[in-house]
């Protein structure tokens, strides 16, 4: 159990090791800073679930190395991460932009909840309003209950 226990730490120590190769680090320490702080932000495409500051794909090693390029290059937060949208497309970011877009796929299924209980409400109280017996509907139920209850003969 004791060995199991060390073994995991040591390839979690490596998957970090990993993701943060000394060789491909920026010299300046700022702009080092700045990319690993885009790195963060910026999905694995071939992981999903993990930032290219996490992942240790291939691919998320070669967008390291691109943030690295451009941050180096002086391109801000903004123009780095709209360069990756064009190329990649928006899910490669982890923390999506608010957009019209973004906002109706957020907000639709709420709004088709919120309808679901206004017309759920609307039809209990309908129902409840339409629970009076009409008069023919009183007197077909009164004789049905007369047919089906047993008479209680007062001589027994």
């Amino acid at each position: 159990m004791r060995l199991r226990l060390i073994l995991a730490a040591l390839a979690g120590m490596a998957c970090v090791a990993a993701a943060s190769d000394p060789a491909e680090r920026l010299p300046d320490p700022a702009q080092e800073a700045q990319a690993r702080e885009i790195f963060r932000d910026v999905r694995c495409l071939v992981c999903q679930n993990e930032s290219i500051d996490d992942s240790e794909a291939e691919l998320a090693r070669d967008l390291r190395q691109i943030v690295r390029e451009q941050v180096k290059a002086g391109k801000s937060e903004t123009q780095i991460k709209a360069f990756l949208t064009d190329r990649y497309g928006e899910f490669v970011l982890l923390t999506p932009r608010f957009s019209a877009g973004n906002l109706a796929l957020w907000g639709v299924p709420f709004l088709v909840v919120a309808a679901g209980v206004a017309l759920l409400f609307v039809r209990l109280r309908k129902r409840t309003l339409d629970a009076e017996l009409t008069p023919l509907e009183a007197e077909r139920l009164r004789r049905l209950d007369e047919r089906e209850t047993p008479r209680h003969d007062p001589a027994k």
